[in-house]
């Protein structure tokens, strides 16, 4: 173990920053917070702060490998599982080679216009196409393979990874899927025929999404709620899977403590 690289959320990571920096200094580990520069060779991650801090780890480190250590300073903590007091306990499990991981399929989402690709990038939750204007529906075609599923208007469909099953696909009406799974959810936005419901397909499926040239509206794609890429018409959004999967580190009994959060944040009785 010769270097960490840290994704901090500075408005809530700023003591636990400079303990962890102290500690691993202290075992002779390298550490520096991420500041938007090329990712050079790191050994492992750590993400301070909520979930949204882990998005955009896993958005930067996935398809190096590097494992991430998500530490909750949030409120949801879906998938930032590590309590803050915790964080050294799971470290040196690591370091003793014991820890437990969750891997967490991404996927590879493109933008193709015309013949040329102007737009990539990965995600862990979800792609999100929408209308750019307020109460506009969009049209969109789908396929799968060389199988159409259908023309769907609505206000937006989401394609959404087992991890992010519980984010913005449960509240327009998804099922919540245990994040380990192997499937992708599509699940539009208010749709206009109200028989066009979520569909949860096979993980190695290729999924094409096409923009009808006739909009009421622009057309948004939005990756994680945190990266957006504006569409035209005649647009193709291919998704696939990535090539990597997302790696977080987390503590015994893991699968446990996604369904005791189910409960405990959705107040389920």
């Amino acid at each position: 173990m010769k270097k960490v690289l840290l994704f901090v959320n500075p408005l809530k990571a700023a003591g636990l920053t400079q303990e962890i920096m102290q500690e691993l200094e202290r075992l002779g580990v390298e550490t520096s917070v991420f500041n938007g520069e090329k990712i050079c060779a790191v050994d492992a991650a750590f993400s301070l702060g909520g979930d949204g801090t882990v998005l955009f780890a896993a958005r930067t480190v996935s398809q190096s490998k590097v494992p991430i250590f998500p530490v909750n300073l949030g409120t949801l903590g879906f998938i930032a599982a590590i309590p803050p007091e915790k964080w050294r306990t799971v470290f040196d499990d690591f370091l003793d080679d014991r820890t437990m991981f969750s891997r967490r399929l991404m996927l590879d989402v493109r933008v193709q216009r015309r013949t040329e690709i102007v737009f990539q990038a990965s995600c862990l939750n979800d792609a999100v196409i929408s209308a750019s204007g307020i109460a506009k529906m969009i049209r969109l075609n789908i396929h799968t393979g060389s199988a159409s599923i259908g023309s769907y208007r609505s206000d937006g469909l989401i394609v959404a990874t087992p991890t992010g099953s519980t984010a913005y696909s449960v509240a327009a009406g998804g099922p919540i899927l245990d994040p380990e799974m192997e499937a992708v959810i599509i699940n539009p936005i208010c749709p206009f025929t109200l028989s066009n419901r979520p569909l949860v397909l096979p993980a190695n499926d290729e999924i094409t999404i096409e923009v009808e040239h006739e909009q009421r509206s622009g057309v948004l794609l939005t990756m994680d709620g945190q990266t957006t890429e504006k569409l035209e018409p005649g647009d193709r959004i291919l998704v696939h899977r990535a090539t990597e999967d997302a790696l977080l580190a987390c503590q015994d009994g893991a699968k446990s403590a996604f369904y005791s959060a189910l409960r405990t944040k959705l107040a389920w009785n």
